[in-house]
């Protein structure tokens, strides 16, 4: 049976280009989708892959096309060495960006834990404009709590996956299938969760790494000062595209309207929009939601 890498070359809909880039520790896995001349440099989140980027890099216009990297300790870059963190992904982005020819006419963003990271990178790289999605504001670390509790309050059920082992593929995209989130099925989840899947003895695992994703994790919740220095510094226009809807679909979002409301009157710049009926997700597999994405990367003239 064709491994889906081998699957989605062969669908024109989701026609991959893959690609190998040096970093520090081994070579990082990217993906181009398109073949249009204007870019977008694509960064996935904290237990993610490229493939949370399939279903709009498959849908953009012509004349543009998306490179999205498996980020150190994810996908077909997990055997690459940390040590992780923010800065570290900030830095093999840039060399992402050398490696395809990024320049002033390109655009960055970032979804999840990737905003984060696309926040830091967009500080040392200038960009026609930054799109933030469902992330890249600092999450406020409440005082009676830790970094590390806080961070299994919010990623618990996440990380606690990455020990699983699974009878066979299918019983992993079952698991997935289950998730309060994703109820609403579509073959680019499928193609992102199979991608995913390791066969080793035994079952199928994730290949996301745990060390990464803890490390990663919490500085998100501890490195909020150096976030917000670095979002006031970037000098590209700023856009933030908010699901309503959080990660377990729950009814309040990862970026809550009053952590939105207090950056936007820090950075009068920075344009906040919330795509209707999405969750933390959806916002990047659904069509209704991916459209609005695709649209505000390829919007013209930059905002």
């Amino acid at each position: 049976m064709p491994s889906i890498v081998e699957r989605a070359i062969d669908r024109e809909e989701t026609a991959m280009e893959f690609d190998r880039v040096p970093v520090p520790g081994g070579d990082l896995r990217i993906a181009r989708f398109g073949s249009g001349p204007r870019l977008i440099i694509a960064v996935h989140g904290i237990t993610a892959s490229l493939m949370a980027w399939q279903r709009v890099g498959s849908s953009l216009p012509a004349g543009w096309s998306m490179v999205a990297m498996d980020l150190r300790g994810r996908g077909h870059s997990a055997g690459v060495s940390g040590p992780y963190g923010l800065r570290r992904h900030a830095e093999d982005v840039e060399r992402v960006a050398e490696h395809v020819g990024a320049d002033e006419t390109s655009v960055l963003t970032g979804h999840s834990m990737g905003a984060y990271v696309a926040v830091l990178h967009a500080v040392e790289r200038q960009y026609a404009r930054t799109v933030l999605v469902d992330g890249g504001l600092p999450l406020p670390l409440p005082p009676d709590i830790s970094a590390d509790d806080l961070l299994e309050l919010r990623l618990g059920p996440a990380i606690a996956r990455l020990s699983q082992t699974f009878v066979d593929v299918e019983a992993y995209v079952g698991f997935f299938k289950e998730h309060p989130a994703l109820a609403d099925w579509t073959a680019a989840m499928e193609d992102y969760v199979r991608y995913d899947a390791l066969e080793i003895e035994g079952g199928v695992r994730s290949r996301v790494r745990e060390d990464a994703v803890r490390t990663d994790g919490r500085q998100l919740l501890t490195e909020g000062e150096a976030i917000g220095a670095a979002l006031r510094a970037i000098k590209s226009p700023l856009r933030l595209l908010r699901a309503p809807r959080g990660l377990l679909n729950q009814e309040i979002g990862l970026i809550p309207d009053a952590l939105a409301d207090s950056w936007t009157a820090q950075l009068p710049g920075l344009r906040d929009e919330v795509v209707p009926d999405c969750n933390h997700y959806t916002i990047a597999f659904h069509d209704r939601c991916v459209r609005v994405v695709v649209d505000r990367l390829t919007l013209e003239p930059a905002i």
